[in-house]
């Protein structure tokens, strides 16, 4: 059982930085897609960042803002976010063992998720 669990969500300021940090444990397949997916207020849970082996995916709308990273031998798994947007604002969730890089309907674990929000 795979278990996740997020920290580093806030409050800040458009054009700002913050760092989501996903911890994991259990039994964690490798062949699939792992990363963060976000809800914004009022809207379905989309993909932000996944990766798979060596391989990253990125939503067009973070692409050269944020970054996806692993650390293997502390199983975390890190959002770096940069140049934050109001629009950035939402419920960030870790999730693993995802059949698809940034669909949310094939992933079968997450967090509780963390929340960002981005002021004006």
């Amino acid at each position: 059982q795979v278990q996740l669990v997020e920290s580093g969500g806030g409050s800040v300021q458009a054009g700002g930085s913050l760092t989501l940090s996903c911890v994991a444990s259990g039994d964690i397949p490798t062949g699939r897609f792992m990363g963060w997916f976000r809800q914004p207020p009022g809207k379905k849970r989309e993909g932000v960042a996944t990766f798979l082996r060596s391989q990253t995916f990125y939503a067009d709308s973070v692409k050269g803002r944020f970054t996806i990273s692993r650390d293997n031998a502390k199983n975390v798994v890190s959002l770096q976010m940069s140049s934050l947007k109001p629009e950035d604002t939402a419920m960030y969730y870790c999730a693993a063992d995802c059949f698809y890089a940034l669909s949310s309907s094939r992933c079968d674990a997450w967090g509780q998720g963390t929340q960002v929000a981005v002021s004006s």
